[in-house]
C-alpha cells in the first residue's frame, strides 16, 4: 500500500504524542482554582468566566487527531490479525483488554479514595467537584472502545467503498445535527432528539476514523504533487466552520461550555464535524516537512518516550492538580490575582510548570504500574480466534463497560458527592467479561500481535 514505511509510522507516533501534550496542557491551562473566604476550593469555568478564551479552543480541540491516528493504526492492525487467522471479537477484545486494564485500575483508585474520603466526612461538594475533575477526560474512552468494536465491519464497509464511506456518514451527522439544532418540533420531542443526537459521537468521529483508514491506503493524498483534497479538505472544512459559527447558531468554543445551546462537543456537531475535516487537511498538508523533523534521533527519543507513557499521561494528568490544590491552595500559600487578570495569566507559566514536574513524578511513581499492566494483559488477553458464546460473553462486557465509562464521563466519580455503585460494578464486571470470556476457537492460528490501544491512538 502506498505511504506504508516506517517514516509514516514515526508520524502518526508524532500525531499521538502532539495530541496527548495538548490534552493536558488544555485541561491544565482552562483548570483555574480559587480559595474561597471560607476556605473551599473552587474551580470556575475559564471558558464561561473569560468569554474570549473560547477562541483559545480552535488550538486546543485535538481530538480529531487521536481518532485519524487510531483509524490508521487499528485498520492496519485489523488487517494483519485477520490475515493471522483471528476473528473480529478476538481482536476486539485483544485491543480492549491493553485499554481496559489501565482504565480500570485507575478508576479501582480513584473510586477506593471516593469511598474513603466519603466515610471520613469530606463535604460532597467538594468530592463531586474532585470526582468531576479526576473523570473529564473519559468522554473519549467510550466512544473510542465503540469504535473498536466497530473496526472489523467498518474496514469492511472501506475496503468496498473507500472514501465515499465517511463521506455518507458525514451526510447522516449532517442531517442528525439539523435535526438536534431544530429540536424535532418541540419540548415534548426533547428526549428523543437526545437520543438521535448521541449518534453523532459516533457519527463525526466515525467520519475521522474512517478517514483514518482512507489516509493509510493512500486515497486521500498527502505531500508532493497530491496536496489537492488535503488543500481542499483544509480550506472546506475551515471555511465551513467559519459559516457556520458566523452565519449559523453554533458557538466557536470546541470545548462545552455550561449554559451553550447548541453545543459543539455535546453531541458533536456540524461545526465540530467541519472543524475536523479541516484538521485533517491541515495534518496531510504539513505531513513531509513534520516527517523531516520526527527522522531525527532526539526528536524521535521524544516522541516515542511520549507514546510510551501515553495511557498513564492521559489517565492521571488531573492528579497534580489535586496536589497542587492541596498543597498551595488549600494552605493559602497560592497567590490570588483576580481571576482572568493578566497577573491571573502570567501565573499561569509556573502553574503549568509546577503541574509538569508533578506529573512527571507521578508518571515515575506508575511506572512499576504501567509495566506490570502491560505484562498481564500480554498474559491475559483473549484468544484470537474468540467465537460462539465466549464471543457473546466478550460483547456483554464490552457493553457494560462502555455503560460504565459513559456514566463516569457524564457525571465524574462521585455525582452528588456519593459513592457511584452501579456504575463501579459495570465497569468491574465489563472488564472481568472481557478478560475472561471463555475458550475460543480450538487450534486458530496465533494471530500477529494487536497493538496496545492508547499507544496507537492517543
Amino acid at each position: 500500500m502506498p505511504g506504508m514505511g516506517g517514516s509514516r509510522d514515526r508520524y502518526v507516533d508524532f500525531l499521538r504524542a502532539w495530541a496527548i501534550l495538548l490534552v493536558v496542557a488544555g485541561h491544565w491551562l482552562i483548570t483555574g482554582l480559587v480559595r474561597d473566604p471560607d476556605g473551599r476550593i473552587a474551580a470556575p469555568e475559564l471558558l464561561a468566566a473569560v468569554p474570549w478564551t473560547q477562541w483559545l479552543t480552535l488550538g486546543f480541540q485535538i481530538m480529531p487527531l487521536f481518532f485519524l491516528a487510531g483509524g490508521h493504526a487499528a485498520s492496519g492492525s485489523w488487517e494483519r490479525a485477520r490475515a493471522g487467522g483471528a476473528t473480529g471479537a478476538g481482536w476486539v477484545g485483544q485491543r480492549a483488554v491493553r485499554l481496559l486494564l489501565p482504565v480500570a485500575a485507575y478508576s479501582c483508585l480513584v473510586l477506593l479514595a471516593v469511598g474513603v474520603s466519603s466515610a471520613v466526612g469530606v463535604e460532597r461538594g467538594t468530592l463531586a467537584l474532585v470526582g468531576w475533575a479526576m473523570a473529564m477526560q473519559f468522554w473519549f474512552l467510550p466512544v473510542y472502545l465503540l469504535l473498536s468494536a466497530l473496526t472489523p465491519a467498518m474496514y469492511g464497509l472501506h475496503r468496498r467503498w473507500g472514501a465515499r464511506v465517511p463521506v455518507g456518514m458525514g451526510v447522516v451527522a449532517l442531517g442528525v445535527g439539523t435535526l438536534v439544532v431544530g429540536g424535532a418540533g418541540g419540548a415534548s420531542y426533547g428526549g428523543v432528539v437526545e437520543a438521535v443526537g448521541a449518534l453523532n459521537y459516533l457519527l463525526v468521529w466515525g467520519v475521522v476514523y474512517q478517514l483514518g483508514f482512507c489516509w493509510r491506503d493512500g486515497s486521500l493524498g498527502e505531500g508532493g504533487r497530491r496536496r489537492a483534497l488535503p488543500a481542499a479538505m483544509a480550506v472546506g472544512g475551515g471555511v465551513g466552520f467559519a459559516l457556520l459559527v458566523g452565519l449559523g447558531p453554533f458557538p466557536v468554543s470546541l470545548i462545552l461550555v455550561t449554559g451553550q445551546d447548541p453545543s459543539n462537543t455535546n453531541p458533536p456537531s456540524m461545526a465540530m464535524l467541519a472543524w475536523a475535516v479541516a484538521q485533517v487537511g491541515v495534518c496531510l498538508l504539513v505531513a513531509p516537512g513534520v516527517r523531516r523533523v520526527v527522522e531525527r534521533a532526539a526528536v524521535w527519543r521524544v516522541v516515542r518516550g511520549m507514546g510510551a507513557a501515553s495511557m498513564t499521561l492521559y489517565l492521571w494528568h488531573m492528579l497534580p492538580v489535586l496536589v497542587v490544590a492541596a498543597a498551595f491552595y488549600l494552605t493559602g500559600l497560592a497567590p490570588q490575582p483576580e481571576y482572568g487578570s493578566g497577573a491571573w495569566w502570567a501565573m499561569r507559566v509556573p502553574w503549568l510548570l509546577v503541574l509538569g514536574g508533578v506529573l512527571g513524578g507521578v508518571v515515575a511513581a506508575l511506572r512499576p504500574l504501567e509495566r506490570g499492566l502491560a505484562e498481564l494483559s500480554g498474559r491475559m488477553r483473549p484468544d484470537a480466534g474468540l467465537r460462539g458464546v465466549a464471543a457473546w460473553r466478550l460483547w456483554a462486557g464490552m457493553g457494560l463497560s462502555v455503560g460504565a465509562l459513559t456514566y463516569f464521563a457524564g457525571h465524574g466519580f462521585a455525582y452528588g458527592g456519593r459513592f457511584p455503585v452501579a456504575a463501579a460494578v459495570g465497569l468491574a464486571v465489563g472488564t472481568g467479561l472481557v478478560l475472561f470470556p471463555g475458550r475460543g476457537r480450538a487450534g486458530a492460528r496465533r494471530p500477529v500481535a494487536v497493538e496496545g490501544a492508547l499507544e496507537e491512538a492517543a
